[in-house]
Parts: structure tokens; sequence; C-alpha cells
């Protein structure tokens, strides 16, 4: 893609990878929720961390700064997502804080990079 320059595929992007571990590790903890939440916020957990990187991909191989900008914000916003049900899970007990921490800082981590990267292709 010729935004990226070096880059030549989405899966080259550390925060695409970061973002990959992220979902990793929630489909990991994830399965000793609760049964019960099987349908509800484990799969709706599961399914925003999925667009994190899902996004990334997308917007990486739609060939314009706008259009890649745009995904990278539908990234960030499933990762507001993801953070947000994390601190749930670990508010309902789902989680606990050794399992949450972890997440919560990659999280961050993944935060950040976005940031930059929006800021770089939206100037």
């Amino acid at each position: 893609m010729a935004v990226m320059g070096e880059i030549k595929s989405y899966r080259d992007l550390v925060v695409w990878q970061k973002s990959m571990a992220l979902v990793r590790e929630i489909y990991l903890v994830s399965r000793n929720f609760p049964k019960e939440e099987q349908f509800g916020l484990t799969q709706q957990l599961r399914r925003a961390a999925v667009s994190i990187p899902s996004n990334i991909a997308e917007g990486n191989g739609r060939g314009s700064n706008s259009d890649y900008v745009r995904f990278l914000q539908y990234s960030r916003g499933s990762l507001f997502e993801t953070q947000t049900q994390l601190e749930l899970c670990r508010d309902l007990g789902f989680l606990s804080d050794q399992n949450h921490n972890p997440l919560a800082a990659l999280g961050s981590e993944i935060e950040r990079m976005l940031n930059t990267i929006i800021s770089r292709f939206s100037s």
C-alpha cells in the first residue's frame, strides 16, 4: 500500500500484531466466564476484540490515507468497547486483577499506537 511506505503488509504492523495478541488472550481468559454469559458479554467482548485487528487490516488495504484513518478510528472505537467490557468483566468478578491488568496494559499500548498512526496520517 502506497501510504505505508516500507510496510509490505498489515501483518508487518506492530499495532496489528499486538491487537492479535490481545484477541488471543481475551479468547483464553473468556473461556472461564460463566456459561450463562456465553451468548452475552463473552460473545460481545470477543466480537469487539476481533474488530480491532480486522479494521486495521481492512483500512490498510483501502488504498488511501483518508480511508486508512477512518478504519483506524473504527479500530480505536472497538478497542474502547473492548476496554470497557474488560472493566465490566473485572467488576462482575469474571476476571481477576491478575488477568485483567495485563490485558488493560496491552489495550493502553494499542491505544497509544493507534493514536500515533492516526495523527501521522491525518496531518
